[in-house]
């Protein structure tokens, strides 16, 4: 297969270098080289079977635009932007695109959000969460401690949940996710201990979305089908 990584930065670099070791053509373009979208044309993604996109919110969007109109694939791993997802859905559904998303792509942090619902149906208990990420992280609080909250606020409507987020040094991730109630205390916990769980779930996801039509996926309900 031949992916498209569009964001040259840590994460994205670890992606096309994971795609690259698991056989894969890889093309990869900068903020710079693709400014506003601009050298996301048929003529250049001609060949090619998945957009991988980890650039910034408002780049992100540009993209899936450009990608979603011209019924091309594109598998996204930036956050911040889901203000954007119901437009993002019809355009895919009106142009025959695919766009596959996530928080988080780390196979680890899915089993955390099954954890997380899980607990979140004990009666009796309150809710916290802290997440910790890099200094130059743009988002606060990251997708991921967002999806968590929302997982407890389903199973538990108008429940109050407090996110405390940390930006410290070069942290590749933390999330914990605290129930406490009278008689004790709960805690779900996921370290990152390198970038590399986000980069194969995402090249996974890219794999699996080369072989699917037209439609738009959160990675939480596709992953164990990888």
């Amino acid at each position: 297969m031949l992916f498209l990584i569009l964001g040259k930065g840590k994460t994205g670099s670890l992606v096309a270098e994971v795609a690259a070791e698991r056989g894969h053509g890889v093309r990869a373009l900068d903020i710079y080289e693709n400014r506003g979208a601009s050298a996301l044309t048929a003529p250049n993604l001609a060949g090619v079977d998945v957009v991988i996109d980890f650039t910034a919110p408002e780049a992100a969007v540009e993209n899936m635009r450009a990608v979603l109109a011209l019924g091309c694939k594109i598998v996204v791993g930036t956050t911040g932007w889901y203000a954007h997802l119901d437009a993002m859905k019809d355009l895919a559904q009106r142009r025959g695109g695919a766009l596959l998303h996530a928080t988080n792509f780390s196979i680890g942090v899915q089993k955390l959000f099954r954890l997380t619902a899980e607990v979140a149906r004990l009666d009796g208990y309150t809710f916290s969460i802290t997440e910790t990420h890099h200094t130059t992280k743009l988002d606060a609080p990251s997708g991921t401690a967002l999806t968590l909250k929302q997982i407890i606020q389903s199973a538990r409507p108008g429940l109050d949940v407090e996110i405390t987020s940390r930006r410290l040094g070069d942290a590749n991730g933390e999330h914990t996710v605290t129930a406490t109630s009278e008689v004790d205390l709960l805690e779900l916990r996921h370290d990152a201990n390198s970038r590399r769980g986000f980069a194969l779930g995402a090249v996974r996801a890219a794999e699996w979305l080369a072989n699917q039509q037209s439609g738009v996926w959160d990675f939480r309900d596709v992953f164990d089908r990888l």
